[in-house]
């Protein structure tokens, strides 16, 4: 029995489901997303509440019935107050600013790296130190600011790289002489 999958998605006031076959679709003040179920569960709306529920009880059906009911969470989240990751850059020297739609990085490199944003995905530096990555998709929102990590990781002896905000950085005692 999935605990995760046997809870209702409650549907808060301002967003609207439809369920047509196996998608579903779900409108809100920030926009409209849309998730297609496997055949292994179903998918019902009744009174702002949606529910999920497995078709048999094979080992496959209950593993589609908790990622389903999460997916359909996220969409509810998305629609109503979106997804945002805060990423933080340390080291001497390295800055982020907003140009446009394109993010131009200073990391060190002998180039700077221009990031530009996918549609859907809002970027900003309110800072040099800062990147605030937010969108109505956590996955997409979740994919751009693992690239823009990836272009300078933390490293574990001073600490520089970007990072996650709030992100712990494992530390080494570097050479001994």
């Amino acid at each position: 029995m999935s605990r995760i999958g046997k809870k209702p998605v409650e549907l808060p006031s301002g967003v609207t489901a439809s369920v047509s076959g196996q998608t579903i679709e779900v409108k809100g003040p920030k926009g409209t997303r849309s998730f297609s179920a496997t055949d292994d569960v179903t998918l019902s709306v009744e009174d702002n509440v949606v529910k999920i529920d497995p078709r048999g009880s094979s080992k496959r059906a209950r593993q589609q019935w908790g990622m389903s009911r999460t997916m359909v969470a996220n969409l509810v989240t998305g629609v109503t107050s979106g997804f945002k990751k805060e990423l933080e850059i340390q080291g001497v020297g390295y800055r982020a600013q907003m140009q446009g739609n394109t993010l131009k990085l200073n990391l060190g490199l002998s180039h700077d790296v221009d990031y530009t944003a996918p549609e859907g995905v809002t970027i900003t530096a309110p800072k040099q130190t800062e990147i605030v990555v937010e969108g109505i998709d956590e996955q997409a929102v979740g994919q751009v600011a693992a690239e823009i990590r990836a272009w300078r990781k933390p490293e574990p002896y001073k600490g520089k790289g970007i990072r996650y905000k709030g992100e712990f950085i494992f530390r080494k005692e570097g050479k001994k002489k």
